[in-house]
């Protein structure tokens, strides 16, 4: 799509400095611009591309002064913060990408399906009875959404997802491709003679509204119940989260992290990469967790912790200090046991 300086500047609130009816077309970075592309100037260290950018339009800051003349093809847009405005044209970008609506074929919606406005269903999709799409739902090509599924207004599946039934997905969540929400959780029962029975999972996946999953991750279905995704949490790739787990609101989980079933997380947390929790266990709020640390016990509110078992951050990072230094403390040890072996000799000569 084509806008021109006039209709970008409506949109920032900006002031056109050229040509108001120039077009562009497309978002380029300043040193590497282009006829037709708009880019924008924020940090001085820069400055000096803009007088030999091809860009057609550049957004600056009001007060931007030219040391020198600038090239007779570019129009400035003038506005309160550069970064600011170029965040809103990526943003507003970005959903230029989603605005597809209708039905295409070959696809299968059951009839007994409710599907709201605006919604976008890709080739190949499958959409079952008593599912319940909200309105502007855009669901890419190659997804399954299983029986009674409701997804809320806004929300997006990419390609490749695969919702099992039953499934709540809140308004505006996001689920990238390869995500498999409501499998089965990992329930088996041994019997007397040790051989495993399953378990029916017979409850669901809630995800509430604004929750992203990442690519190839997994949350399991709880076995009775619901495995809950609370409001505004945010989910890495290949992040899996077992039966009846609670994950409260606003937290950013890392990839590779496994949750353990029924573990409880709370509030605003921060989980890095390829963390382990261990089931039923509760995590307060604000919590830290770095990378690679095993979670073997309850986390009170505000602890930052690391290490397999985890443990206090500070007193951590004092132990490792302690830990990379064993070889040389060995060393030593082992020539002052010889030390004290010939003082021994000594004495008793």
């Amino acid at each position: 799509m084509q806008f021109t300086a006039e209709q970008i500047a409506e949109l920032l609130e900006g002031v056109v400095d050229g040509d108001p009816q120039v077009l562009v077309n497309d978002l380029a970075k300043i040193e590497e611009a282009r006829g037709g592309t708009l880019t924008f100037l924020s940090n001085p260290k820069y400055t000096e591309y803009i007088y030999g950018t091809k860009a057609t339009i550049a957004i600056v800051a009001k007060d931007f002064a030219p040391a020198r003349a600038l090239p007779k093809t570019l129009t400035l847009i003038r506005v309160a913060d550069p970064r600011m405005a170029f965040t809103q044209l990526l943003e507003r970008n970005y959903q230029l990408q989603y605005e597809k609506k209708g039905i295409e074929q070959p696809s299968f919606v059951s009839p007994k399906a409710k599907v709201g406005k605006n919604v976008y269903i890709g080739a190949f999709c499958y959409v079952g009875d008593h599912v319940e799409l909200g309105d502007g739902v855009k669901v890419f090509p190659n997804c399954f959404i299983g029986d009674g599924t409701r997804i809320g207004d806004g929300a997006r599946i990419h390609a490749g997802v695969k919702v099992y039934h039953q499934t709540v997905i809140g308004a505006r969540c996001v689920i990238h491709s390869g995500a498999v929400i409501g499998s089965d959780g990992f329930g088996f029962v041994p019997d007397a003679h040790g051989v495993y029975e399953k378990m029916p999972q017979v409850g669901n996946v809630v995800l509430e509204d604004d929750v992203e999953v990442g690519a190839n991750t997994t949350i399991d279905r709880a076995t009775i119940g619901s495995t809950v995704i609370r409001q505004g949490t945010k989910l890495d790739n290949l992040i899996q989260v077992g039966h009846n787990a609670e994950i409260g609101k606003h937290n950013v989980i890392v990839a590779q992290t496994g949750i353990a079933g029924s573990s409880v997380v709370g509030n605003h947390n921060q989980i890095g990469g390829q963390v382990g929790i261990a089931g039923h266990l509760t995590i307060g709020d604000r919590v830290r967790i770095a990378a690679q640390s095993g979670i073997g016990t309850d986390l009170a509110d505000g602890r930052t912790v690391q290490g397999s078992p985890a443990f206090d951050k500070g007193p951590y990072d004092r132990s490792y200090v302690v830990f990379r230094k064993l070889p040389e403390l060995l060393k030593r040890i082992d020539q002052l046991e010889k030390e004290v072996a010939e003082l021994r000799e000594r004495k008793g000569a």
